[in-house]
C-alpha cells in the first residue's frame, strides 16, 4: 500500500467519531494526491512543502521536476504556460488532472508573507459580496496585535498573485455594488453627500465611523494594479450601470 513521502503514513484521513456520526469508531476517508512523478502525498503535506517546492519545481521526495508545458513558442510563455497535473482523491471522489501548481505557488507566498493570509481573505469576501465577514475581518485587524497588517492597510492591499488588485478593484469586477460603497465609507475621503440614503443609514446603524481626512495616496479610490489602472477604469470596463454612472457622476474626481 502506497504511503506519504513525508510522513510515511497511510494515504487516509481520519475523521472525529462526532463528525461522522459514529461515536464508536472513527472513520476514514481517502487523503491521496498523486503526482506526476508517481510520488504520492496526502494534500497538507504536500502543502507544507510549497516554498521549497517552488525554488526548483522538483518533487521534495524523488527530485522529478514536475510541471509540464502546454505550449512549444519562446521560453518566457512556455514558463507561463506551466502546469503541475495530478490525481487527487479525497471523499468526493477522484479529481484528474488538477493543476496544483497555482496552490503551490499561492501557499508559498503565503508562508513567506503571513499578512497577505487576512488580505486575501477579505478579498474573496469582497468578491462574495461578503460585508458581514469584512467587517469582522476589519475589526480583528485592529484587535489582534500578533497580525501585522492594520485595516487601514488591508483595505489599500493590493495582491500580488491577482494582477495587483485592490479590494476596490475586486468589488467592480464580482458586480459588488453593496461592498463597493461600504469599502469608499471606510477608506476615501469622498464627501458623505455622494452617497446614497441607504448607504449612509445603514453605515450608521452598524456604527461605522469615517475618517475626518484620507490623503489621496491612502484612498482606495486611487489605488492601481500591476496594470496602472484604478477602480474607476474597472468601471468604466464594466460598461453598464450603475458602475459607468459613477465614474461620470465624478465618484472619483
Amino acid at each position: 500500500m502506497a504511503t506519504c513521502k513525508v510522513c510515511n503514513d497511510p494515504l487516509f484521513l481520519s475523521l472525529d467519531p462526532e463528525d461522522s456520526g459514529d461515536e464508536g469508531q472513527a472513520e476514514t476517508v481517502p487523503d491521496d494526491l498523486l503526482l506526476p512523478c508517481s510520488c504520492h502525498f496526502h494534500w497538507a503535506c504536500l502543502m507544507d512543502q510549497a516554498s521549497s517546492i517552488m525554488t526548483n519545481l522538483n518533487c521534495p521526495s524523488c527530485n522529478t521536476h514536475l510541471p509540464t508545458s502546454s505550449s512549444s513558442s519562446s521560453s518566457s510563455s512556455a514558463a507561463q504556460n506551466l502546469s503541475i497535473p495530478t490525481l487527487y482523491t479525497n471523499e468526493g471522489g477522484p479529481q484528474p488532472n488538477l493543476d496544483i501548481l497555482p496552490l503551490l505557488r499561492e501557499e508559498a507566498f503565503l508562508s513567506s508573507h503571513p499578512e497577505a493570509r487576512p488580505a486575501r481573505a477579505m478579498h474573496t469576501m469582497v468578491s462574495e459580496g461578503d460585508i458581514t465577514g469584512i467587517l469582522s475581518l476589519l475589526a480583528d485587524m485592529d484587535s489582534d496585535s500578533e497580525i501585522d497588517i492594520t485595516a487601514a492597510k488591508l483595505l489599500l492591499w493590493t495582491d500580488p498573485l491577482n494582477g495587483g488588485k485592490s479590494a476596490l478593484h475586486v468589488a467592480v469586477e464580482s458586480n459588488q455594488e453593496e461592498v463597493f460603497w461600504l469599502l469608499l465609507w471606510l477608506g476615501s475621503s469622498l464627501s458623505s453627500e455622494n452617497f446614497p440614503g441607504a448607504v449612509v443609514q445603514t453605515a450608521g446603524a452598524m456604527g461605522l465611523s469615517r475618517l475626518d481626512e484620507v490623503p489621496r495616496e491612502e484612498d482606495v479610490r486611487f489605488v492601481k494594479d500591476e496594470a496602472g489602472r484604478t477602480p474607476a477604469d474597472y468601471c468604466v470596463q464594466m460598461g453598464r450601470a450603475p458602475w459607468s454612472a459613477f465614474v461620470e457622476g465624478g465618484l472619483f474626481n
